[in-house]
């Protein structure tokens, strides 16, 4: 309980200051107007859009890549997870920085000269995430059972990864997604770098303007992404107690 206590200490004060903050204007009245204000700012849109549109991308090509990898792994190569475990953890051992200079460096003009190049690099960035949540979400199923089952059926390779493992990944599909979509609303680094005004970077550059604003989205980003997180606590445990009722379906 003392453990649950200092952690909520560390984590809910500076929310609170900041949330203080934001409802605090420059003549010191307390008003709302920096939160009612965001979708009217320079530049909110057309950056929030953006980003919408790069995770939109980004988690499509990261659960592309990520199920069919991770089922593989689990099916036929299970003594190399150790080796992927070290292998998708490198994103987080590289700094960005490294990483965007290395692809500025070798992509093609014609790839540096849109946005959707920073999709390929949130994928990798993702990598850790989805791929934790990937294999988690298989370890907890008797993955060979449901594969032999759909094939003694008459499954075939796509048909069962479709219709038998991805419906019993679903919470860890969308556990890999949130994450994947905070990221990408979350980083800065190769975005600046890239020259390209994703949602943080307008964050940062708006701070220079209205502190106040800057720190309301920032809240609000934050907000967005735990009632997402408790969604997704909310469906599994559904998911789980529907399972386990009798007669369901």
């Amino acid at each position: 309980m003392a453990v649950l206590l200092v952690a909520a200490v560390y984590f809910l004060v500076p929310l609170y200051a900041a949330f203080r903050y934001a409802l605090r204007s420059d003549t010191g009245r307390t008003t709302i107007s920096a939160f009612t204000s965001i979708p009217h700012q320079q530049g909110f849109t057309a950056a929030f859009s953006l980003s919408l549109r790069l995770g939109v991308v980004t988690t499509i090509i990261t659960l592309a890549l990520m199920i069919p990898t991770a089922v593989y792994v689990h099916l036929r190569v299970p003594h190399l997870r150790t080796l992927f475990d070290g292998i998708t953890i490198l994103p987080i051992v590289i700094p960005p920085v490294v990483m965007i200079v290395g692809v500025l460096a070798v992509a093609p003009t014609r790839l540096k000269s849109t946005p959707y190049l920073l999709a390929l690099e949130y994928v990798v960035l993702a990598m850790p995430f989805a791929y934790r949540s990937l294999d988690a979400g298989l370890a907890a199923m008797d993955l060979k059972t449901l594969v032999e089952a759909s094939r003694s059926l008459g499954g075939g390779g796509v048909a069962t990864l479709l219709r038998v493992i991805v419906p019993n990944l679903r919470s860890a599909i969308l556990s890999a997604t949130v994450l994947t979509v905070a990221l990408v609303l979350g980083e800065f680094t190769m975005a600046s770098l890239d020259q390209y005004q994703t949602f943080p970077a307008w964050v940062v550059s708006f701070e220079q303007d209205n502190s106040h604003v800057s720190t309301a989205v920032s809240l609000l980003a934050l907000l967005g992404t735990w009632i997402l997180l408790l969604i997704i606590s909310s469906l599994d445990r559904s998911r789980v107690r529907a399972a386990r009722t009798p007669g369901a379906s």
